[in-house]
């Protein structure tokens, strides 16, 4: 199934709602700041797909990633920059009790597959066009 693609601007509208949802549920007993395996206890039933973030090179989404504070892929306050990896390569998926928004995406190495997941941050969304600096 070939998601809808999102705009920035929605992409940014679901984020902004979800920071503002406080009450408790099963999708949020781990914060997800940056990205992390998906448990096998993540209730995975919980999240309906949304959409796929859009790149501006949809056709073929960069491998780079986008750090310019000295960030990494795992730091909790690395950009959330959506024309760079893995942002480019995720999804949008949203829960159905609470509507917390999360980015997933599936890391496929040589002899893995990990279903990664990290919570839509608003503060962290960048537009940094791809082929900038990181």
């Amino acid at each position: 199934m070939s998601l809808p693609p999102l705009s920035p601007e929605t992409i940014m509208q679901l984020a902004e709602a979800s920071a503002v949802v406080s009450v408790a549920c099963a999708c949020a007993r781990q914060p997800h700041a940056s990205w992390e395996s998906q448990s096998t206890s993540f209730p995975e039933e919980l999240l309906q797909p949304l959409g796929r973030v859009a790149s501006e090179a949809d056709e073929e989404p960069t491998v780079r990633e986008h750090h310019p504070h000295g960030t990494n892929l795992w730091s909790p306050d690395a950009p959330i920059a959506l024309n760079y990896y893995p942002a480019n390569r995720s999804e949008i998926w949203q829960c159905r009790q609470c509507s917390r928004c999360y980015l997933r995406y599936t890391e496929y190495g040589g002899y893995y597959v990990d279903r990664r997941i990290r919570a839509l941050q608003p503060a962290l969304i960048t537009l940094a066009p791809a082929g900038t600096e990181d």
